[in-house]
């Protein structure tokens, strides 16, 4: 009988397992079939120049399980909105919002597939959000970010429109994430407009402008 018991054990705890690995590797299979011709997910960066960059369709995703939040990818998914205010690579379309959706089904298992693909350059539990003074002023003055994005502060939307939208990085991106990006920019993106902040700010200040962006309604 206590043979029998650890074999039930066993199959039902297979049964708990196998539908995450299943839907992980049913993820891998729709991403290759509905969005591998946007986006690539074999890192690292594959970016060398700026004809590299101005040939890619969409982001890369190869350390999308280091940056992103696993409820906010499911639901945006299911109901994509533009996080660019412009159309990738562009500096005057505007983005038209044509991310196609995706069902529950399939959003689950995309999810659970692009939240596999982490980097070691993310350090887990390194920022805690924070709303700093210090982070502000250097957000909002020294650098200044609002130059190229978007944010909202008090609920009243500002900033440029050039690059990402940091409207509701609280829910979208990781902190963990936002700090790594800062202190190494390159390695994440070989090829961007954003500045090398690693060679501007401190760690310290680093530290601070990541976690007032982690606050971001």
């Amino acid at each position: 009988m206590r043979v029998f018991a650890v074999v039930v054990s066993l199959a039902a705890s297979s049964l708990v397992v196998a539908p995450m690995s299943v839907q992980a590797a049913g993820g891998d299979a729709l991403f290759k079939k509905n969005c591998a011709n946007c986006h690539y997910t074999d890192g690292p960066a594959k970016e060398k120049t700026i004809a590299d960059q101005m040939a890619k369709k969409g982001p890369e995703l190869w350390y999308a399980g280091s940056k992103f939040q696993k409820a906010w990818l499911t639901d945006w998914l299911q109901n994509p909105k533009p996080i660019r205010p412009l159309k990738y690579n562009s500096i005057s379309a505007k983005n038209a919002g044509d991310h196609p959706k995706s069902s529950a089904a399939d959003a689950g298992a995309l999810t659970e597939y692009l939240m596999g693909l982490t980097v070691a350059e993310v350090k887990a539990g390194s920022l805690k959000p924070n709303p700093s003074v210090q982070g502000r002023a250097i957000f909002t003055k020294k650098m200044p970010c609002g130059g190229c994005h978007t944010y909202s502060v008090k609920g009243e939307t500002q900033g440029g429109l050039s690059g990402p939208s940091l409207v509701g990085s609280s829910k979208r991106l990781n902190p963990d994430w936002i700090l790594a990006y800062l202190a190494n920019t390159k390695y994440f993106k070989p090829v961007r407009d954003m500045p090398d902040f690693a060679g501007i700010l401190n760690p310290k200040d680093m530290e601070n402008v990541a976690a007032y962006v982690a606050t971001f309604e």
